[in-house]
């Protein structure tokens, strides 16, 4: 029996656009590894220092925790008073804005590429996130490509956002999904 449906053959041609040197990438890689994802640094003040060095915005009170993954920081800015979790992994191949008063909990993942499964050669497909000024990202929490969490808002713990999220409100589930309005009192 054959198969009747048209096939893309064509080769896989990547349209991530790194936006720096091969030095600096190498360079960032062995940095990430030795200083972010090691879970023996601690050193908040010296994870920012190396930040900024890599062209990464950091803003002041920021609070890095260990084993944090960080893909190139070049593409990255973090406003003040942030708080980013143990074991939390942004995968910024595409610009990552986190506002100030922000909590990332541990292991979120921050996920801004995927591929296009409508191509066999699943082109990469990237998109920035956008997480405003009070956001709560819950532990074990991803966010996809494209998605704006609005002002405040809350994803809970374990839920994927795949769509942007209403300012003040609380997500939950996969897809996630409004369940409440967050008060601030």
């Amino acid at each position: 029996m054959s198969n009747n449906k048209t096939v893309n053959n064509a080769s896989f041609v990547p349209t991530l656009q790194v936006e720096a040197s091969l030095f600096k990438q190498v360079l960032w890689y062995f940095t990430n590894i030795l200083f972010f994802k090691n879970p023996l640094n601690p050193s908040s003040g010296l994870k920012k220092i190396l930040l900024k060095l890599f062209g990464a915005k950091v803003g002041n009170g920021v609070v890095l925790k260990p084993a944090i993954n960080i893909k190139f920081p070049w593409k990255l800015s973090i406003g003040d008073y942030s708080w980013i979790g143990e074991n939390v992994w942004i995968d910024n191949l595409a610009k990552v804005s986190i506002g100030s008063n922000v909590c990332i909990s541990q292991g979120a993942y921050l996920l801004t590429g995927n591929h296009n499964y409508k191509k066999t050669t699943f082109d990469l497909i990237t998109a920035a996130i956008n997480i405003e000024d009070g956001v709560w990202i819950g532990a074990k929490a991803i966010v996809c490509p494209g998605v704006t969490c609005k002002t405040h808002a809350i994803l809970s713990v374990a839920s994927i956002a795949s769509k942007d999220l209403e300012p003040y409100s609380i997500y939950k589930g996969n897809p996630a999904i409004k369940i409440n309005e967050r008060i601030i009192g």
